[in-house]
């Protein structure tokens, strides 16, 4: 049984609650999301909830059939998928999370020179085996002690967290003092000892599903874990099962992405590499695995991998695995996620007389695609502050309120924002610190139980209709209205009960709110994407900057333009996007965006900016920036 909270839950109340149902003989165990707060409610329960749903603090009561109950879909505190911290990246949210390395560790030299290649090509965590469990008595068993230690070297030298198998209950304190995140290889998925062990220490686990397990058995694996008191860190590993197939080491189920989403709110990635056993395959078993909808990856990468002391075949070359990295960049986005770069802007801590976390500020409401954006540079380092208006935005981060601003500046599909451009003009104290593409793909959300037909009003963002012209062109006898936000239209219609209307916005809106979406993919093209922009108060040109972005007038002369553009000439800076707009109280007159590509000497750029200054009347420099994946 799942007890959700009141978000407004008053002192003494959660107290109050787990002493009465702890009277009643059941155990509880509180999960915080950033959402709502849950109690997971282990034991007989009762089959009568309506004393519980009566007590002071409690919000709902969710009846929960399956075995597992911590694992359940039910027990997650948010609509999402919960995430799991490892190091500083988080499996779970909307970047993918790739961990690579050698199936084991052979030795210094090879360790620390496959760790400094995997993270060039963008890995996130390192990945290696110190103990190894072998099928035959007489196979490499790992390094032990030294390959723990080698491990730590690895992680000093180049940053990144580390996950290593234990295979016994004596071995996870050693374990534990090195690795990052524990791995629970397929051969002890049932070892529910070592389970207890690791849920024991406060370390995230990754477990992998066992040769011949079932999902439900997988899950149930999960859960001794969670009830160990490990809070909501387990992340699930599909290494695929033992079938009847000769052709491959295992046969990689990747049905069970969609399977263990329905059922569970644990993340959930892939290891091609023991999925099918040959290197050929990993690739193509990578990219289906994001497309599927995977949080992430665990592929084996080696120096020499006919060389390897285990696991050689199915091990990628590192430039192997350097293809598969940019392929998955390129795919991330159609499946509304992204791989990331190092290079993702840290916030800098607030003032002291400010909270300790830094604020960004967004236009819409919780669940609104810059929310998303916001999400997808900053990850969890940031609070997101909700505005009402884009001027509102601008003016939070113009103030000082808050450090950041997240805004959308252009659609692949209805064009520039234009109301932003402006604003962009009238706060010159703002500068351009970062640049992300986020995919935007459009629901028909309705209440419960509303029928297509039924439908007799639109609320929609004016951007989201844009988006949606061919969808809503086969509907022409319904009323279109424009409010302020695509995640507030879906809050509206829920608010005044609007049974003849639907909504414009992403599905998560709908899954928060609980109402239904009629369907999915309602933008003109599956390729519509959204660039946003990360503004901050007098920020200073991000360092390894690869796009600039500019703004300026032209003198009122014959070819101007075209001298204008002769100064980026002849410094050979590449012009990606050139737009007029006209000037406010100068009929006639137009101002001039433009983004330039940051050439391999810098100072080219500078060269090109300086003579362009020189020849405008009106130039600023918005920002140099890091360009979107």
């Amino acid at each position: 049984m799942i007890v959700v909270l009141n978000p407004d839950l008053q002192p003494g109340q959660l107290e109050s609650l787990q002493a009465l149902l702890s009277r009643k003989g059941l155990e509880t165990k509180l999960i915080q999301g950033t959402e709502r707060q849950v109690l997971a409610v282990i034991g007989h329960t009762p089959k009568d909830t309506r004393e519980i749903e009566q007590l002071p603090g409690v919000s709902q009561v969710i009846k929960v059939g399956r075995p597992y109950k911590l694992a359940a879909r039910e027990a997650g505190t948010d609509s999402q998928t919960s995430r799991v911290k490892v190091g500083s990246w988080e499996v779970g949210g909307p970047q993918l999370v790739v961990m690579a390395g050698p199936c084991s560790v052979e030795s210094r030299d090879g360790l620390l020179d496959i760790a400094s290649k995997v993270k060039a090509a963008g890995a996130h965590v390192l990945r290696g085996g110190a103990y190894k469990p072998r099928s035959s008595p007489y196979a490499f068993q790992g390094m032990g002690q030294e390959g723990l230690e080698i491990l730590a070297e690895a992680r000093q030298l180049h940053g990144l967290p580390i996950v290593t198998e234990v295979v016994s209950p004596a071995h996870v304190d050693q374990v534990a003092a090195y690795t990052d995140l524990f791995q629970i290889g397929a051969r002890n998925m049932q070892n529910y000892e070592l389970l207890k062990a690791v849920a024991a220490t406060d370390k995230p686990v990754l477990l992998k599903r066992g040769l011949s397990a079932t999902i439900e058995e997988f899950l149930m694996s999960a859960e001794y874990v969670l009830a160990g008191g490990n809070g909501v860190r387990v992340i699930l590993c599909e290494r695929g099962i033992r079938t009847f197939e000769p052709s491959t080491r295992n046969t990689l189920d990747l049905s069970s992405i969609p399977v263990i989403r329905a059922l569970s709110h644990l993340p959930i990635i892939i290891d091609p590499s023991h999925g099918t056993g040959h290197r050929n395959y990993v690739a193509s078993m990578a990219l289906a695995a994001i497309a599927g909808g995977a949080d992430g990856l665990m592929i084996e990468v080696h120096p020499n991998p006919p060389e390897a002391l285990s696991d050689g075949a199915q091990s990628l070359y590192p430039h192997q695995f350097e293809k598969v990295m940019r392929d998955v960049a390129a795919i991330a986005p159609v499946v509304g996620r992204y791989l990331g770069k190092e290079f993702r802007r840290t916030p800098a801590p607030v003032t002291v007389a400010r909270q300790g976390q830094s604020r960004a500020a967004y236009q819409g409401e919780p669940g609104a695609y810059s929310e998303r954006a916001l999400k997808q540079f900053f990850g969890s380092s940031v609070e997101p502050v909700p505005c009402h208006s884009f001027a509102e935005t601008f003016a939070q981060v113009a103030s000082g309120t808050t450090q950041y601003a997240v805004l959308p500046m252009e659609n692949s599909l209805a064009g520039s924002v234009q109301p932003n451009y402006e604003l962009v003009l009238e706060h010159p104290e703002l500068q351009v610190v970062g640049e992300l593409s986020l995919r935007i793909c459009h629901s028909l959300i309705v209440h419960p139980g509303t029928r297509l037909e039924d439908i007799k009003r639109i609320y929609a963002h004016p951007q989201a209709a844009a988006q949606c012209e061919d969808f809503l062109r086969t509907h022409p006898d319904w009323e279109i209205f424009h409010v302020y936000d695509t995640a507030g239209s879906v809050h509206y219609i829920q608010k005044h009960g609007l049974r003849d209307a639907a909504a414009i916005a992403a599905r998560q809106v709908a899954e928060q709110l609980q109402l239904d979406v009629l369907q999915e993919g309602i933008e003109s093209h599956p390729r519509n994407f959204t660039r946003f922009w990360v503004l901050e108060r007098g920020g200073s040109p991000v360092q390894g900057g690869d796009k600039a972005s500019i703004i300026f007038d032209t003198p009122d002369q014959p070819g101007a333009l075209h001298q204008a553009l002769g100064k980026l000439t002849e410094h050979q800076i590449n012009l990606h996007r050139l737009e007029s707009r006209p000037i406010p109280g100068k009929p006639w007159e137009y101002r001039f965006f433009a983004d330039l590509q940051v050439p391999e000497d810098p100072q080219a750029l500078h060269q090109a900016l300086d003579a362009l200054r020189a020849f405008c009347p009106f130039y600023r420099l918005l920002g140099i920036y890091r360009a979107a994946d």
